[in-house]
């Protein structure tokens, strides 16, 4: 099985070619609706996802595809499953499991995820489906008082019993610690917690004798806070999440993926260019992408809702899958 978990690893982190963050809620997706006025259904969220899935040439540019409950369970219109779809198109199928965050304590503003009851049958259930990996975020958010060594930890805890479980079944976990961009914080202070996260995250990975091959893991770039009047350019977003990985990370890791956060679709792609430029070689794994709005949003806001702008939004959609393509080899 070890050998399976790596093998699936490296089929994602192919060179060139990265993951879609396709695995929104409910909640999520229908907030995107309202922002282009798309009134969000069942239907219209299922077209949607097929809209992105049956893109033309996005195999060339896509490994996996992060789905959501509701989403690996629809169809195309030609009554195809989507994870039978993107199988054949040589696109693997993922799924997200942790359901959502709750308050670490009553009166706390901090967040931990939720979704380990049950996890083992859920993952049962999702590989039977078809799904080859699985995606758990964690989020931690930047303060004068946040986050806390209690949060850190118990989040820590928490992907780190996710990822064992997973690889239990016979999947790989993308492990998502998420330290947030809200915020005036400068790159310094992002840079000082998301190396306190990982070396957390990767401590209880260890004691769950994770096996590091067999798992990615999806952290943020170290940005400045999105309110900071002075954002870093891309050499100097470059510099600190080279280092931060480079100082925390296991040698034997099977990939890393970033996540866009907040960031824009151009802003995401000249960072992680910088990023794979600047690697090195005290990161030992591939690096590439696992956005989800630097891919979508300008193909949503193309689509607005309507089948006749199905071809424009694809192109677009297309478009800024190769740009991220280019960023993970070091262009742009």
């Amino acid at each position: 099985m070890k050998n399976n978990l790596a093998k699936i690893a490296a089929q994602l982190m192919r060179p060139g070619k990265g993951i879609l963050a396709a695995d929104e809620s409910t909640k999520s997706i229908s907030k995107k609706f309202a922002g282009v006025r798309i009134v969000s259904t069942v239907e219209k969220r299922r077209q949607y996802r097929e809209l992105l899935f049956t893109t033309p040439g996005m195999s060339k540019y896509i490994s996996g595809v992060i789905m959501y409950d509701e989403t690996i369970r629809q169809v195309t219109t030609k009554k195809i499953p989507f994870v039978k779809y993107l199988k054949k198109n040589r696109i693997l199928p993922g799924i997200k499991v942790d359901q959502g965050l709750i308050p670490l304590a009553p009166s706390s503003l901090e967040q931990i995820t939720q979704g380990l009851a049950g996890l083992e049958t859920r993952l049962l259930e999702y590989k039977k489906m078809g799904a080859v990996f699985t995606k758990w975020r964690a989020v931690f958010t930047i303060s004068a008082l946040t986050p806390s060594s209690e949060c850190i930890k118990v989040n820590a805890q928490a992907l780190a019993e996710y990822a064992k479980l997973v690889q239990k079944v016979g999947l790989v976990p993308i492990v998502e610690p998420e330290v947030l961009m809200s915020g005036a914080h400068d790159i310094k202070t992002n840079y000082r917690i998301t190396k306190k996260v990982l070396q957390a995250v990767f401590r209880e990975l260890k004691k769950a004798k994770v096996q590091f091959s067999g798992m990615l893991l999806k952290p943020n770039m170290v940005l400045a806070g999105e309110k900071n009047p002075r954002p870093e350019i891309a050499e100097g977003v470059a510099l600190y999440t080279a280092r931060c990985l480079a100082e925390t990370i296991p040698t034997d890791l099977g990939g890393i993926v970033f996540l866009s956060g907040g960031q824009s679709e151009d802003r995401a792609c000249k960072n992680l260019a910088a990023i794979v430029r600047l690697k090195g070689r005290a990161i030992h794994c591939n690096l590439s992408y696992s956005f989800g709005r630097a891919l979508q949003n300008s193909a949503i806001v193309t689509w607005k809702g309507k089948q006749a702008n199905r071809v424009s939004a694809q192109k677009v959609f297309l478009r800024r899958c190769k740009m991220a393509s280019q960023a993970s080899l070091g262009k742009g």
